[in-house]
């Protein structure tokens, strides 16, 4: 057994690529918390590398949506235009 306090966790800065990803899908309905975790990670890879279009990340992040896909990439596109992304 360890003695030790676990490490603080150090919130990422409002611009980062984390936060911008994460701060997208929030208010997207889904089946379970870890899908929207799918569905973030999938934006940050997106915003990384942008490679496919963000509807073909959406439909790859196989999160279940409690909205249609089309739905939740206008949402995303939406949010990501507020943070300053260009698409």
């Amino acid at each position: 057994m360890t003695t030790k306090p676990p490490s603080r966790v150090e919130p990422a800065p409002d611009d980062s690529l984390e936060k911008i990803a994460y701060g997208s899908i929030e208010g997207i309905p889904t089946v379970a918390p870890h899908d929207l975790d799918r569905l973030g990670y999938g934006i940050w890879l997106w915003l990384k590398y942008r490679r496919d279009p963000l509807e073909v990340v959406v439909r790859t992040a196989r999160a279940r949506l409690l909205i249609g896909e089309a739905e939740a990439v206008q949402r995303i596109s939406a949010k990501l235009e507020s943070f300053g992304v260009s698409l």
